[in-house]
Parts: C-alpha cells; structure tokens; sequence
C-alpha cells in the first residue's frame, strides 16, 4: 500500500498533467474555434479534478464512502462548467461582434475621409478649370481683344450655369450625405415629373444636337418628394445628353413592373467599361474613357444615388447596345 504522501503526490501529479494538456487541447481549438475554446476551457478544472479523486481512489486514499460523494459533486459540476462555458461563449461572440462592428465603423470613417478628400481634390480642379477660362475671358473684353464679344458672353454665361449647377449638386450631396435632407413627401405623378423634366432640359438637348424622346404610362403614381425626384431624373438626362454624340438619342420612359415604378433614361454614348459601372455612384468620380472627365465634378450621380435611397428606391445602370441605360426604381404608392 502506498503511503498518503504519495497519494497525495500522485493525486496531484495527475491533476496537473490533466490540466497540461487540457489547457494545450483548448489552445489548439481555439486557433480554430475560440467559441469551442470558451466552452470547453471551464470543463478542464473539473476533468483535473476527476482525474486526482480517481488516482486518490486507485491509491485508497480516500475510503469507497468518500470517493462516492466526490465523484458525484463532479457529476454535479459537469452541468454547471457547461453552462458556464456557454454563458463565457456568448459573452465572447458579443465581445467580437461589438469589436468587428468598431472596426468595420473605423474602416468607413476612414473610407469616407478619403473619398471627402478625392472629391475636394477633384472639385478643386474642376471650379479652377473654369474659373481660369472665365479670367481670361473677361480680361480680354476688358482690354477691348476679344473677336467676338458676344461669343464670349455666351460662353461666360454657359460658365456661370455649369458652376451654378455644381454648387447645387455639393450642396445637395452634402445634405444627403449628412442626413439633413427632409423629404416632402407626397402623391407624385411621375408623368408629371417626365414631362417636366424632358422641358427644362429641351434647350440642352438642342445645344448639343442631341434628339430628345420621352414617355411614360398613364396612372404611374408614387409618394416622393417631387422637387427631389426631378432633380434626380434631371440629372441623368444631363449626364446622359452630355455625353451622347451630335445626332444622337436621349430616350426616357417611365412604366410599372410589378409593385414598382421604374424611369429609365438610354442614351447612346458608347457604353461604360465593365469596371466602371460599379463606381458610377461613387461622389466625385467623373468616369474613363467612354464617360469624359472634365466635364463636372462627379457628382450628379452620387446626387441621384442619395436622393433614391431617400426615397427608399434604387438607381441601377447598365450597357445596352449603343450606349447605356439608368434606371430609378420606386415602390408604387
């Protein structure tokens, strides 16, 4: 028989190696899961302690009565480290939900810094662009140079509306952007919105020699602000009129699909490339070779993609076999 100290010794022996390789067994699990890891780590003290009242017992240390009591507080004591570890998962899957959503807060406030900082940079460039031409045309008036004045003050004049145009669509961006646009919602007939639309932009479409059609079906109605919904459809015929060739077709139809109003603008400017469409909506992104930079500061379509999710609506744009299509998506009322 052995002795009580080596009882003891080899009880504890065998409590220590047990949680050894316990706590090695859960830090290799939870490489992999640190969820398992969390719920199998407070079943180790009790496993160690099985182990050291089994050892004691083989060792008749502890008499039959005794060991029998133990071995069902650690029957007992399964239950609770369970729950125990279940509570720390939870209480662990918070914790890193909590510190990926921080994260993922952090990484868009970082992302929407650099693009604030893209879209000054570009608006910079785009308001000294003209203002430079604008310098230069008023000089020469003044010095009595230019060869025809009145060419120039139609060119001021286009100058003046084109920057006019940009400060309103910062502006709005702005507002959208920061959440302070308040919607005036109301039932809106978009044949209405159409036929407006096409109007204002009719003289544009001249400019540029560019045929301009619309049509929408009878009974499309929507509740929208309809100040902001015609800003939005405004600023696509603009973009699309911009850059369609001389000759060309701007097409604009509004029709039901299913619970849904859509007004798609077509134009024929060639197509966008693939690996543009996806930054179309982006604020201050002007576009490649098909959508000429130069010719605003990017933000019409960023414009239009706020004003739609405002409205709890979409804008989508895809190639047709000119050129492409914009598409606005409103639930019906």
């Amino acid at each position: 028989m052995r002795s009580e100290v080596e009882a003891v010794l080899i009880a504890a022996g065998s409590a220590a190696a047990t949680g050894v390789i316990g706590l090695g067994a859960t830090a290799l699990i939870g490489r992999r899961s640190p969820r398992t890891a969390a719920i199998v780590a407070p079943l180790i003290p009790v496993i160690a302690v099985a182990a050291a009242i089994f050892v004691s017992g083989r060792a008749m240390f502890i008499s039959s009565r005794d060991l029998t009591i133990l071995a069902w507080i650690v029957v007992a004591a399964f239950p609770i480290a369970i729950a125990f570890g279940i509570f720390a998962a939870r209480r662990l899957d918070e914790q890193t939900r909590a510190a990926a959503a921080v994260a993922a807060e952090l990484e868009a406030d970082r992302e929407l810094e650099r693009r604030r900082r893209e879209m000054a940079s570009w608006i910079s460039h785009d308001l000294r662009t003209p203002l430079a031409g604008m310098r230069a045309m008023t000089e020469a008036l003044e010095d009595g140079v230019a060869p025809d004045p009145q060419r120039y003050y139609r060119q001021l004049h286009q100058e003046v509306d084109r920057l006019s145009g940009m400060v309103d669509d910062l502006l709005a961006l702005s507002r959208l952007q920061s959440g302070e646009l308040q919607l005036t919602l109301d039932e809106v007939d978009v044949r209405d919105v159409v036929s407006d639309t096409l109007a204002s932009t009719e003289p544009l479409a001249q400019a540029q020699h560019v045929h301009l059609h619309g049509h929408a079906d009878p009974g499309l109605v929507v509740r929208a602000d309809g100040r902001e919904l015609s800003r939005a459809l405004t600023n696509l015929l603009v973009n699309a009129l911009r850059h369609t060739p001389p000759d060309g077709s701007v097409t604009v139809d509004a029709r039901r699909r299913g619970e849904e109003v859509v007004i798609s603008v077509t134009d024929q400017c060639g197509g966008i490339p693939d690996a543009d469409l996806a930054r179309l909506f982006e604020p201050g992104w002007s576009g490649s070779a098909a959508r000429t930079p130069g010719d605003g500061a990017g933000l019409g379509l960023a414009v239009v993609s706020g004003v739609m999710t405002a409205h709890g609506g979409d804008v989508r744009a895809h190639n047709t076999e000119e050129g492409c299509a914009f598409e606005l998506t409103l639930a019906t009322r």
